[in-house]
């Protein structure tokens, strides 16, 4: 029966190029001819080089991995809709989506060849494919809201029926249908709600392998940390027999493949690096003598020393009395150590928008340190924690899902009096995470992210230290850093 070979979320593998083209490689070795390659979104965006490139080092990628299909993820959209149209008319790769609408409530990039469905044959099995992108895109991203997003499990039910009755006019049943999604949580109503043999995922950046209401779930992890194969009819057993359902009819069934050890496909590398010499990002901002690492278990494990440095550098750059990161913005990779450049910071942070000066109430600002926990929110893995600060510190019960204690510069905050905040734009723009900012708060700007690192790096260097700025009760210790 037919395989598929899944990647998703590779985003910042692109800024080291031959991490890239060793992942290709090993998306080519798992490939065959009885196999198609397909991925489910953030796989332009974002990165260096995808800053470099508005996103268009994937046509590179998709070539060298024979990649058939593609859905939307959020940062598809980092660079605004007109741009990623003329990505898809150039892409190899065809964008499958069924719920994304342009400005005028049309169905997004109809004309240059996205479409919310397709059939493929692969290796004599014909396999249904629907793409669905999560429908809180229009917040996550401010270059998405101008478009609209519908509800994926209602817009991918009419999908998969508009494919079946079409199989069904031309003669052909359909052995498997498949859902491309970049849902996150979201595959697991899916999954419940809609009779589909395989959900393929991404947006959460860990990776998944398992069974849900009869469906087979996966997902790759994030920036290439592995590849799903996806073995569309089951596999056998010592005996011969093949792994099936309560009726005996085989299933699919997934296997997770590491990149490392995998030859680089030629050529790939190089080419990225090209992309990447053009935008020449070499200066060195300064030197780190003990590494910062800035994996997720760190980024979203609490108070962690990169989280420190942007909280430190956002507040600087504005004179706040607080400074605020969300974890999520901090994309993961290679610990700095040695000579940071300019690169590394755009690396760690490579969105194109300025930092933000809020004015809030105290009560305000206490509302704000909690969602740094984000009890209320569906986004990511149950015990990530979603915040840094600078010149603050917040005591949080997990247990009780409460702010034990709450300061700025030592004192506690009052509720009555004011305070200046300093943010990325995105948290005044998204009702997703720290739902408490809005817009309304915003009374100052200053440069973009990464140029205020830098310009922070420049000025003070980058030392950061554990300060007991976050204290967890009442948890499990999550893998972090020491002081």
């Amino acid at each position: 029966m037919a395989r598929l070979v899944h990647y998703s979320d590779i985003e910042n593998v692109f800024d080291a190029p031959e991490r890239a083209a060793r992942l290709a490689g090993r998306i080519r070795e798992v490939s065959g001819p009885d196999a198609a390659v397909v991925a489910t979104g953030d796989t332009t965006a974002p990165g260096v080089l995808s800053l470099v490139a508005t996103g268009r080092q994937v046509l590179d990628f998709y070539a060298a991995t024979d990649t058939l299909l593609d859905t939307f993820g959020n940062h598809e959209f980092d660079y605004g809709p007109d741009p990623l149209r003329g990505l898809v008319d150039d892409a190899t790769a065809t964008f499958v989506s069924a719920n994304v609408r342009d400005e005028n409530g049309d169905p997004f990039g109809r004309d240059e060849g996205v479409v919310p469905w397709t059939v493929r044959r692969i290796d004599g099995a014909t396999v249904g494919f629907v793409g669905v992108t999560d429908p809180a895109t229009d917040s996550l991203n401010p270059m998405a809201a101008d478009l609209t997003f519908d509800d994926p499990v209602a817009a991918a039910r009419t999908a998969i029926a508009e494919m079946r009755a079409d199989a069904a006019e031309n003669g052909d049943g359909l052995d498997r249908v498949v859902v491309l999604s970049h849902l996150g949580a979201g595959d697991d109503d899916l999954a419940r709600e809609l009779d589909v043999d395989a959900v393929l995922g991404g947006h959460v950046h860990s990776p998944r392998n398992e069974r849900v209401a009869d469906t087979l779930l996966v997902r790759p992890g994030v920036n290439g940390e592995t590849v799903v194969e996806v073995d569309l009819g089951g596999e056998e057993d010592a005996e011969g027999d093949s792994e099936g359902d309560a009726e005996g009819a085989s299933v699919p069934t997934a296997t997770l493949h590491e990149p490392d050890g995998a030859e680089p496909v030629a050529g790939l590398g190089a080419a990225l690096e090209e992309r990447m010499a053009a935008a020449d990002l070499d200066e060195v901002v300064d030197r780190v003598d003990e590494p910062i690492e800035r994996t997720g278990e760190v980024v979203h494990g609490g108070e962690c020393r990169v989280g420190n440095f942007v909280a430190d550098a956002f507040r600087w750059a504005l004179d706040a009395d607080v400074g605020l990161s969300n974890a999520g913005g901090l994309r993961q990779g290679d610990p700095w150590v040695g000579d940071v450049t300019k690169a590394d910071l755009i690396s760690l942070i490579p969105f194109e928008e300025p930092v933000a000066l809020a004015s809030v109430t105290g009560a305000e600002l206490r509302d704000v340190l909690r969602e740094m926990a984000a009890p209320d929110v569906d986004f990511g893995e149950d015990d990530w924690w979603h915040g840094h600060v600078s010149n603050a510190r917040v005591v949080w019960d997990a247990d009780a899902e409460l702010v034990l204690g709450a300061t700025v510069g030592g004192e506690p905050i009052d509720p009555e009096a004011r305070y200046t905040v300093a943010v990325s734009e995105y948290l005044l723009h998204s009702d997703h995470e720290f739902p408490t900012l809005a817009q309304r708060h915003r009374i100052d700007e200053t440069d973009i992210q990464y140029e205020v690192l830098a310009d922070y790096a420049r000025e003070h260097g980058i030392d950061p230290r554990i300060e007991g700025r976050i204290e967890i009760r009442n948890k499990e210790a999550i893998p972090g850093e020491s002081r």
